[in-house]
């Protein structure tokens, strides 16, 4: 019998850990993750997947059995309002409930913090996703490398 997401993660939570990473192997993982999933498909050279955000964003890295499995950084956007960038599932294990568990983390994280908001630019294939997570539709925004249009979506908490 197939687990459904929420089972899965749910059955494998306890060796689950969500944190930033921490090692120069576990930051490397987390880079090629973001790469992987986010620039080489879109044939963007090594190296696009990192920004100057990385120095100030908070990280998430979802490990599981011992490598990460999904990944996200959290902004601050503006007082009250963070903002969620470079959310990834590796594709091996998408559809399993990793990605709601990294967005689940981002907006503890964001709460915490006091931000009142949570905005995102989302690809037009996650659209979806991140209805199903509550977050309202705002506007088509920009289309990314010319090929991937973009969504500005949020989430008031």
């Amino acid at each position: 019998m197939e687990l459904k997401p929420e089972e899965f993660a749910q059955k494998y939570l306890s060796q689950m850990e969500i944190r930033a990473p921490k090692t120069e192997i576990e930051w490397e993982e987390y880079y090629t993750l973001r790469y992987k999933i986010l620039r080489a498909t879109l044939d963007q050279p090594l190296g696009s997947e990192r920004n100057d955000g990385d120095k100030t964003g908070q990280h998430f890295a979802l490990f599981s059995e011992g490598r990460i499995a999904a990944i996200a950084r959290l902004d601050q956007a503006e007082d009250g309002i963070s903002q969620v960038r470079f959310v990834a599932v590796d594709n091996a294990i998408r559809g399993k409930g990793f990605g709601r568990l990294i967005m689940e983390a981002t907006e503890k994280a964001s709460i915490e913090q006091g931000n009142h908001k949570m905005v995102l630019q989302a690809r037009d294939y996650s659209v979806d996703f991140y209805l199903r997570l509550d977050y309202t539709l705002l506007e088509k925004t920009h289309l990314l490398f010319g090929v991937i249009q973009h969504y500005k979506m949020e989430k008031v908490y």
